[in-house]
């Protein structure tokens, strides 16, 4: 029965309880009447029937409250009378009338259903007292019904799984995500075990969980469940569960039973896992990041204190990543941070910690030493591993590294200052010529004070105009003459002076500057040239040097075109030295660029030939102009016969593929005079002129070599 059904029920037991008699015996019938019109409690409307079909007729219009039924019928006999009454009035209380039949077959009657049974002689007295029990035992029992029925619906319809024990412990009830959680239907649950329906245990340690339902009984009060509980489902499945275990008492508030709700928290702590492990970890290389680290080290450094014993920490740099990033985007630079990252972990034990700090730097923790030289190992170990190409979506990728270590106690006694230190030690080893590693040392702080001033003052040469070029000619090593020029930026800093560029270079690759300052290099090397050409000076080749990150950057040849074109300089008076390490990084993307440089007239020449991959492969690969000895093999001209010869080589190459050879750095006669006479046709260096500042070059120009400037 409905809400609305009982209502309705309600309403109507202010009008008199309807009662159907069905009774054959007029005699009984009459004294049944008067029995309940004399009650002096309450009124009965009473409808007679004489047989069993008219009875059934009757309830199935519905409207009455109770049957009072007579089990010997013209029409129906014994028990089967109160069988056809119970199936078509389920909900109706039933009472049987004695007078005729066996007090054993009334008892029966009552065991199938019926409310009670009524004995001859009786009735005046216990008759009404009977029926109007029995009707407000239906009330209640149709009330208690329903909110039985509201309280399932209710349960079946959370989010939570319900369970229910007794004060054994047995279970009573699972609601149907309970039933789903647990594996068990609650037909097969109830009666069983807790233990055997629940199964929980804790899961970092496996161990069977504490009884919930034992810990709500003996503490009278909710207790939550243990941290980290799992639940194990019935076929083995198994799932992080939360939530609480509470009592239940009876109305005298004795302790029953108990209840434990309980919910599926698998997805959530799956996903505080991992925004834990996002929070504590690198996006790219999915290795620790900086808070992690900082954690580890500060394990690392407080383990060390108790053991006295040292720690390193290794900052790693990686040299030339910023151009092959910005040139073949940053989805081959992060699958070369993941390859690099792969050689990292293979190049330290279980015990250390290798993390990314962001950019292409990363810092590896080395928490298992027994002196600094076992950080030099690592290092060295390090920078083999880096020193392999690394093969990137058809690319060969040279990558090279900057070390700095510092070692705990001496460096640093927190995490801060060692990573600090290891960063300065770092900078140092880049200024050491790169490839290469440096412990950190008390007087690197102060290098490294001054050259963050120096990346500070950096940043604002370019709009203060503090950069100038000077210009060094190159000549014909048999006349004299003056056959071209090179570029050499300077920076003129208000408060160091002149500041070379092997200074500041370095620097502005690191911050992202060369290319702005190569940009600028450009320009005003093409200006001066063209304003040369239009004073009506003889016309020379210009050349630039192009660093490897300004070479890499996507808009260099369309910027070089742009500057040739507002200049009005033409290409073939342009000259651009690149390295080696320039060319033979990505081959296949060099190529592209050179030819189209090559394409638009501008001439190429290899700088410091000799010092870099040693691969004459690239020298027929690459459109090349001009090969350009280093000076560092021209110094050792006449003391070492094996670069003496290096150099003949060179010379003798370089004819042979119709290469213009040029050597650097000459600065006495015997130097000019061996590469005279191996035919080396052009050269450059202070024997011939320092690099001059515009307007001197121009007179050296009007007046020639005559007024070499020594």
């Amino acid at each position: 029965m409905d809400d609305e059904e009982l209502a309705e029920e309600k309403g109507a037991m202010t009008a008199p309880p309807k009662i159907l008699l069905i009774e054959n015996d007029p005699d009984a019938a009459n004294e049944i009447r008067a029995a309940l019109a004399g009650a002096s409690s309450s009124s009965f409307d009473v409808e007679w029937v004489r047989q069993l079909s008219d009875g059934l007729v009757r309830l199935s219009k519905r409207g009455i409250d109770a049957v009072l039924l007579a089990l010997s019928l013209p029409d129906s006999q014994g028990i089967e009378t109160f069988d056809k009454v119970f199936t078509a009035a389920p909900d109706v209380p039933i009472l049987i009338l004695g007078g005729n039949v066996p007090e054993a077959l009334a008892k029966e009657a009552v065991q199938r259903g019926a409310q009670d049974y009524l004995l001859p002689g009786h009735l005046d007295y216990s008759l009404p007292r009977a029926l109007h029990n029995a009707i407000e035992r239906k009330v209640v029992e149709d009330a208690l019904y329903v909110e039985k029925e509201r309280a399932v619906v209710t349960l079946n319809s959370i989010g939570d799984a319900v369970l229910c024990t007794d004060i054994s412990g047995k279970v009573t009830y699972l609601n149907l995500v309970a039933e789903a959680m647990t594996g068990w239907h609650r037909e097969e649950a109830t009666g069983k075990p807790l233990a055997e329906v629940f199964r929980i245990i804790d899961g970092p340690t496996r161990k069977t969980a504490r009884d919930p339902m034992e810990m709500a009984v003996e503490q009278n009060k909710t207790v939550g469940l243990t941290v980290n509980c799992v639940l194990i489902r019935r076929d083995g499945f198994e799932s992080a569960i939360e939530d609480s275990a509470a009592p239940i008492h009876d109305r005298a508030g004795h302790v029953i039973g108990a209840v434990i709700v309980f919910h599926d928290v698998s997805a959530a702590r799956a996903m505080s896992v991992q925004m834990t492990h996002s929070a504590q970890h690198d996006v790219v290389t999915n290795l620790p990041n900086r808070v992690l680290l900082n954690d580890r080290i500060t394990q690392a450094i407080s383990l060390a204190r108790r053991q006295h014993r040292p720690i390193a920490v290794i900052f790693l740099d990686l040299d030339r990543f910023k151009y092959i990033n910005d040139s073949l985007g940053h989805a081959t630079g992060d699958k070369l941070l993941q390859s690099v990252s792969t050689r990292l972990l293979a190049s330290v034990r279980a015990s250390d910690t290798v993390s990314r700090q962001g950019g292409d730097e990363f810092v590896i923790l080395l928490s298992e030493i027994t002196h600094p030289e076992d950080a030099a190992t690592s290092a060295r170990k390090i920078l083999l591993l880096l020193s392999a190409p690394c093969c990137i979506e058809g690319h060969d990728l040279h990558i090279n590294g900057s070390i700095g270590i510092s070692v705990y106690p001496e460096d640093g006694a927190d995490a801060e200052t060692l990573i600090k230190n290891a960063d300065t030690a770092m900078y140092h080893a880049k200024e050491s010529g790169r490839n290469n590693f440096q412990f950190f040392k008390a007087d690197m702080n102060r290098k490294a004070v001054e050259r963050q001033s120096l990346e500070g003052s950096l940043h604002r040469a370019l709009e203060r105009e503090e950069f100038l070029l000077h210009y060094q000619p190159k000549v014909n090593l048999n006349t004299g003459e003056i056959t071209g020029v090179e570029a050499l930026v300077r920076w003129q800093q208000p408060e160091r002076g002149l500041v070379p560029p092997a200074q500041f270079v370095p620097i502005a690759e690191d911050c992202g500057l060369i290319v702005q300052i190569g940009r600028w290099v450009l320009r005003e090397a093409c200006r001066q040239a063209r304003a040369w050409q239009d004073a009506g000076l003889t016309p020379l080749p210009i050349a630039v040097n192009v660093s490897a990150v300004e070479f890499r950057d996507k808009g260099f040849v369309e910027g070089v075109r742009t500057i040739l074109d507002e200049t009005g300089l033409e290409a073939r008076f342009l000259e651009l030295e690149l390295t080696e390490g320039v060319l033979m990084d990505d081959a296949e993307s060099t190529a592209s660029v050179l030819q189209e440089l090559k394409m638009m007239g501008v001439h190429l020449a290899v700088d410091d030939f000799g010092t870099g991959y040693s691969s004459l492969s690239y020298l027929r690969q690459f459109p090349i102009d001009v090969l350009k000895i280093d000076r560092s093999f021209v110094n050792q001209i006449t003391a070492d016969p094996d670069d003496s010869t290096i150099v003949s080589a060179i010379i003798n190459m370089g004819k042979s593929l119709k290469h213009h050879v040029v050597a650097e750095g000459i600065e006495t006669q015997l130097q000019r005079a061996y590469l005279q006479t191996h035919r080396c046709a052009e050269g450059q260096g202070y024997l011939f002129s320092r690099p001059l500042a515009a307007a001197q070059f121009a007179q050296l120009l009007q007046s020639g070599m005559t007024t070499v400037v020594h």
